[in-house]
């Protein structure tokens, strides 16, 4: 199956978000390329909220370009095989922390937003990090830092604070 395949099949099982989820649809239906950087009229995105529900606390990085607070993620890559997989791996790689578990029952929300290169459809998740957990800021971040949660909306946007309550209703 394909990242495109997997990426349909994703979001028709998705619950709520009713209208967002099919504008996602169209755009996959559209443009058969709708999951690539290359696709100027938007692409589809996986990012992952990074929690450690033990400590009542977020990650969030400091993105380099956008200058704000936001849960980690962007654009898929081929070699992904499925969302779920393109999240996992940009909260991976973005928090350095290994043996990040994805919630059950797939992605909390869809977020559509826009940026400097196009339109993202973000297929966004909640990943849950291992006891212990040590952060390690990577190239993409000016900064990285853990927030609890009642302190996430006093330094993130709207967006994220939404992505915050969808993921504590999962985790």
């Amino acid at each position: 199956m394909s990242l495109h395949d997997d990426a349909v099949l994703v979001l028709k099982d998705h619950q709520g978000q009713d209208e967002l989820r099919q504008v996602y649809l169209d755009h996959l239906a559209a443009h058969p390329d709708g999951l690539w950087k290359a696709c100027g009229a938007g692409h589809v995105t996986a990012s992952a909220l990074v929690v450690d529900p033990s400590r009542g606390r977020a990650l969030l990085t400091l993105h380099k370009k956008l200058r704000m607070w936001l849960q980690m993620g962007g654009h898929c890559e081929p070699g992904d095989g499925t969302l779920a997989r393109a999240a996992l791996r940009e909260a991976t790689e973005e928090s350095g922390i290994d043996g990040l578990t994805l919630a059950p029952r797939g992605p909390v929300r869809l977020d559509r937003h826009h940026t400097p290169c196009a339109w993202h459809l973000d297929v966004q998740y909640a990943a849950v990090a291992p006891a212990g957990a040590v952060e390690a800021i990577s190239d993409e971040s000016l900064d990285l830092r853990w927030f609890p949660y009642a302190e996430v909306a006093d330094v993130a946007d709207e967006s994220v604070v939404r992505l915050l309550e969808a993921t504590l209703a999962r985790v």
